[in-house]
């Protein structure tokens, strides 16, 4: 079992105009097993929680504490992170030209395991995920995220979600820009990578359409760069029927 806990977490994106702060001391725990979603309005910071978490470089810690397994997450560098067993689904992902889908699946993995994976059993292992995300065979041969559509950004981050395996999952708005069928799919992909690897889950999100598919077991109200409110899954309906104001004033 793993645990991802954050405590008292502070903050801020660095620019040219000098430091702002954006987390004001966020307390969260993400266990194997189990999903918790973050929902909040925009510019609440959910985004900038995730790329802490992931170790952006824009964002600087002031205070507070982010570890994996007891071991300080802030400490490692962002391969570091990755290989100690975080993902991070983005919520913009980008283009890498020149760079195949099938080559950068292989590289990655073979970063995470710590070797690279037999060339026959990693076509099959591929081929499988693949067709489980109604992904054509044919996209693997594509530069990364080079002319894709929405939907097949998001389906090649489920795609790499199921290959990496990782031990918590951070999955930063997955669901803006789907239609309804690829959120469906995308959605019973990462329930799929739940129940055969027991991960843990952090689903950012704006809305509760895909709390549908995935089904959280905390929802946590984000606000003004820390969680104001914590329940269960109907606090999920609380939101969609009466928005974020009260939440935003409570921030």
């Amino acid at each position: 079992m793993s645990t991802l806990e954050i405590k008292d977490l502070h903050a801020s994106v660095v620019t040219d105009a000098g430091e702002t702060p954006i987390l004001k001391g966020v307390d969260l725990t993400v266990e194997s097993g189990r999903i918790q979603a973050v929902m909040g309005p925009n510019g609440s910071g959910k985004s900038t929680l995730a790329y802490v978490i992931a170790g952006h470089p824009k964002y600087v810690v002031t205070q507070g504490s982010i570890t994996l397994d007891g071991q300080d997450v802030l400490d490692m560098s962002v391969d570091e992170r990755a290989r100690a067993g975080l993902f991070l689904a983005m919520q913009y992902p980008v283009e890498i030209p020149g760079v195949s889908v099938s080559n950068f699946l292989r590289t990655s993995a073979t970063a995470v395991r710590g070797e690279a994976p037999k060339l026959r059993t990693w076509i099959g292992e591929v081929k499988e995920a693949m067709a489980g995300l109604h992904m054509d065979p044919s996209f693997a041969e594509r530069n990364v995220n080079e002319g894709f559509s929405g939907g097949e950004k998001k389906r090649h981050e489920i795609l790499q979600l199921s290959l990496m395996k990782p031990k918590i999952a951070i999955l930063d708005e997955t669901d803006s820009g789907l239609d309804v069928d690829a959120l469906r799919i995308v959605s019973e992909g990462v329930n799929k990578v739940k129940q055969e690897t027991d991960a843990g889950i952090l689903l950012i999100t704006h809305y509760t359409r895909i709390l549908r598919y995935i089904k959280p077991d905390v929802v946590n109200v984000f606000a003004g760069g820390r969680i104001v409110e914590t329940g269960g899954p109907e606090l999920a309906d609380v939101l969609e029927s009466d928005g974020y104001e009260r939440f935003a004033v409570k921030a």
